[in-house]
């Protein structure tokens, strides 16, 4: 066998349908759009959702494409097996220090510890969320767990209306 015995299986390769090229290729004239109407001129058609006025489905139902909860808070995440490695027994663990060594990328933002890994050593860890099975871990190894008040702000502040001593609550203001 050489290059130019080389051809395609029959029947594989198909010619493309030509439209609008006389009446013998069998679409001519109104090349398969019918006699007049939207769907004979050019750029006709309403698009993929139109419904013939009604209401479009993907409109009707906007909670199957998904929502952006806008009272999300996202965490940065601390795991046990990293306050082990990079702490030493009877240090003070903060978002401040755990954004110096590079375990979370803002100081400011909330931090949560969560108990993958063991933890041999006592720390005091302050953080604004702690697992059960992480402030059992740290209990169990003699240290102990302060939970910071997570700050209202942004929409949570606006739209959630508190009363003024559940508000001093969560943002930690006394007065």
């Amino acid at each position: 066998m050489k290059l130019h015995d080389l051809k395609p299986d029959p029947g594989s390769r198909k010619k493309k349908t030509r439209a609008g090229r006389g009446i013998s290729a069998g679409k001519g004239k109104t090349a398969g759009r019918g006699q007049k109407g939207q769907g004979a001129r050019s750029g006709g058609g309403k698009g993929r959702y139109f419904e013939g006025g009604q209401l479009p489905l993907v409109r009707r139902l906007p909670f199957k494409r998904g929502f952006t909860n806008i009272f999300r808070i996202h965490y940065q995440e601390v795991n046990l097996a990293a306050l082990e490695d990079r702490f030493s027994a009877g240090d003070t663990v903060t978002p401040e220090t755990l954004a110096a060594i590079g375990l979370v990328r803002d100081a400011d933002k909330p931090v949560v510890v969560l108990g993958r890994g063991e933890l041999t050593k006592s720390l005091t860890v302050h953080a604004h969320r702690f697992s059960k099975s992480a402030a059992q871990a740290i209990t169990d190894a003699g240290g102990t767990t302060e939970v910071i008040p997570l700050a209202v702000t942004g929409a949570r502040a606006t739209v959630k209306r508190l009363r003024r001593q559940d508000l001093a609550k969560l943002t930690g203001d006394n007065s």
